[in-house]
C-alpha cells in the first residue's frame, strides 16, 4: 500500500479528523502544548500508535527540519471526481463557488490558494493532472491542513471541466493582467468559477479563450503583477464581500 507523510501540527491535525488512514503518529518529544494534547487525543480516537522519535528521526523523515516536531503516516491524498465535487454543491442549495487553477507549479502557491479558497467557502477546486502541482506533503502544510476539508478534483482538461462547470449555469471568470474590466466592476452573486493562471505565464491561451470574462486585479506601484496566491485570495474575497451585501 501507498503512503504519505504529513508534517506540521495543524495539517497532521486535520488529517487526524478527516477520513484517510492514519498508521502512525510521530512526535518529537511529549511536549505540553495544547496542541500537541490534542493530537494525542485524536490520535487515541482513531488508535493510531503513537512513536517518539528524536527531531533529526523526523527530519529525515519528512525531508525537512519544518515539522514542528509532528509526523503522520497515511494513506494517499485522495482527490475527488468532478461530478462528486458539484454533486455535494448542489445538496447545499448555496450559490456555487469553485476555483480553477491553470498550471500552479509552486507547491507553496498551491498550498496558500487552497488555505484561501477554504476560508473563503469554495465549493470545490479543480486542478489539472499535467502540468501542475498535486496535492504534496509541501501543499498540505502551507495549506495549514485546508486540503484535508476542500474537495479538490485533479481533471485531464480543464477546458472541459469548464464546459461542465458552464453547463450547470456557473460564469466562468479568469484573471489577466491585460484585462480591461476590473474585478471590482463585476457581478460576482450568481454561480461563479475563477480561474487563476500558474507563475510566470498566466492563464493558457485555450483556457482563457473559454472563460466567459476577462478580469484584471488593479495594480499601484512598481510592481507589474501579484503572486497566484495573492492573487485567488483577493478574487475570492471580493466574491465573498459581494454575496454578504447582497444577502
Amino acid at each position: 500500500m501507498k503512503e504519505e507523510i504529513i508534517y506540521g501540527i495543524n495539517p497532521v491535525m486535520e488529517a487526524l479528523r478527516g477520513k484517510r488512514r492514519a498508521f502512525e503518529l510521530f512526535l518529537a518529544g511529549m511536549g505540553t502544548e495544547k496542541r500537541l494534547e490534542k493530537l494525542l487525543r485524536l490520535a487515541a480516537e482513531r488508535r493510531v500508535p503513537v512513536r517518539h522519535r528524536e527531531k533529526e528521526d523526523i527530519s529525515r523523515l519528512c525531508g525537512t527540519e519544518f515539522h514542528q516536531g509532528v509526523a503522520l503516516r497515511v494513506e494517499p491524498f485522495a482527490y475527488a471526481e468532478l461530478d462528486e465535487v458539484v454533486a455535494k454543491w448542489k445538496e447545499t442549495g448555496e450559490r456555487g463557488l469553485f476555483l480553477i487553477l491553470d498550471s500552479v507549479q509552486d507547491p507553496h502557491n498551491l498550498g496558500a490558494i487552497i488555505r484561501s479558497a477554504a476560508c473563503a467557502g469554495v465549493h470545490g477546486v479543480i486542478i489539472p493532472r499535467d502540468r501542475a502541482v498535486g496535492v504534496t506533503a509541501s501543499v498540505e502544510k502551507t495549506s495549514a491542513g485546508a486540503v484535508e476539508t476542500v474537495l479538490i478534483a485533479r481533471v485531464a482538461n480543464l477546458v472541459q471541466a469548464m464546459e461542465a462547470l458552464k453547463q450547470e449555469g456557473f460564469w466562468i471568470y479568469g484573471t489577466a493582467a491585460d484585462a480591461a474590466a476590473s474585478l471590482y466592476e463585476q457581478d460576482f452573486t450568481g454561480n461563479v468559477a475563477l480561474v487563476i493562471g500558474g507563475e510566470g505565464e498566466g492563464i493558457r491561451p485555450l483556457v482563457r479563450k473559454r472563460c466567459d470574462f476577462l478580469v484584471s486585479i488593479p495594480i499601484r506601484g512598481g510592481v507589474s503583477s501579484l503572486n497566484a496566491s495573492v492573487a485567488g485570495g483577493v478574487m475570492l474575497f471580493e466574491v465573498v464581500r459581494q454575496r454578504l451585501g447582497s444577502g
